[in-house]
């Protein structure tokens, strides 16, 4: 009973403490609590893509908190699906096989990405990856009896045969994914350093050169990780749509962790996710219902955000909520008026 007691006091100031975890529980309570839940196939499926796009959109998040712009992050996405498409259609691999070596294939892009990373920074960096997805999309060509070419690779087996099952297995990876990225950028962590580290190579790489970090090690793992995740997001893809295609390779699929995350507020990890599932979802019922104005108003809607909440619509919402201690930095429940920590006064 005593460990019971800790753990529900740890529980009690960690989470429920915090209004923006208490937003964060609700959300996940929510997604699980969805797929026992009578609901429309279309808008199941709906959600599961937005679980695989939500680890792609964080991967692609985590670079950014390193200060590595990515314009070229759907080769990650790409290669994953590939690898995977084609070690099951070639090889015969089961899922359980393909969707990890199609992160291992994240990995290697990711290194061979980030060689001109260690010299490049900002709109330099920026203008190399863009070249990416278009060389990995003529090496499809070049190998159309392995690539498929034009048509792509298709037939290929799903993750399973019940949409429950699926759901709920991307949205075991997404959760896990996406909680080993934030606990990576974790900037208050105790136990993982990369969080401060990542941090400072963000706002001063030399400094922190200077100051012992060896910046070419933790570069190289950011772009590891986030090629692996990546890889993993596309892998998913690739066996829920059952086809893979040159498309997978599009400057669009680029572009979308892009506008997802910032949307939800980039250099966070979670504004990512809120991001993905908020604007995938949207721009889908859109699809349905006013498909001449979609991007119209997808458009729109990404501007007024970038006008009025230029930090991300998560970070907009928790600033409502919370505040941050002046003394400790702790965050706070707006109402309180001391903290929790050091009873300092908060406003």
């Amino acid at each position: 009973m005593s460990y019971i007691r800790i753990l529900y006091k740890i529980f009690e100031l960690d989470i429920l403490a915090i209004p923006g975890r208490d937003m964060a529980l609700v959300g996940i309570v929510f997604l699980l609590l969805i797929g026992i839940t009578p609901i429309n196939p279309y808008l199941l499926n709906t959600l599961v893509f937005a679980s695989i796009f939500a680890v792609f959109a964080a991967s692609w998040d985590l670079l950014y908190f390193t200060g590595q712009l990515n314009l070229g992050h759907g080769a990650f996405f790409g290669i994953g699906a590939y690898v995977s498409a084609v070690l099951s259609s070639r090889l015969g691999l089961p899922v359980s096989v393909t969707i990890p070596l199609g992160a291992l294939g994240g990995i290697i892009i990711g290194l061979i990405i980030c060689l001109p990373a260690l010299r490049l920074r900002g709109p330099y960096l920026a203008i190399v990856t863009l070249a990416v997805p278009p060389i990995l999309k003529g090496i499809v060509f070049v190998f159309p009896e392995l690539t498929g070419g034009e048509l792509g690779i298709f037939g290929l087996p799903s993750i399973s045969d019940s949409p429950i099952f699926t759901y709920y297995f991307c949205l075991a990876v997404m959760l896990i994914s996406v909680s080993i990225m934030w606990k990576l950028t974790d900037t208050k962590s105790r136990i993982l350093r990369t969080g401060i580290i990542f941090c400072a190579i963000r706002e001063d790489e030399i400094s922190a050169r200077t100051s012992g970090i060896n910046t070419v090690k933790y570069k190289v793992l950011a772009f590891v990780v986030s090629g692996f995740f990546g890889g993993i997001a596309g892998g998913l893809y690739a066996h829920t749509m059952k086809v893979v295609g040159t498309s997978t390779l599009d400057f669009l699929f680029s572009v979308y962790p892009l506008i997802w995350s910032i949307f939800g507020g980039a250099g966070t990890i979670y504004g990512s996710v809120v991001g993905t599932y908020i604007l995938y979802f949207f721009s889908s019922q859109l699809l349905i219902y006013v498909p001449e104005v979609r991007m119209v108003i997808f458009t729109a809607i990404i501007v007024i955000m970038i006008l009025f909440m230029p930090e991300g619509i998560s970070q907009w919402i928790r600033g409502k909520f919370e505040i941050s201690c002046p003394r400790c930095k702790i965050a706070n429940s707006a109402v309180r008026k001391f903290c929790r920590i050091c009873d300092a006064p908060l406003h």
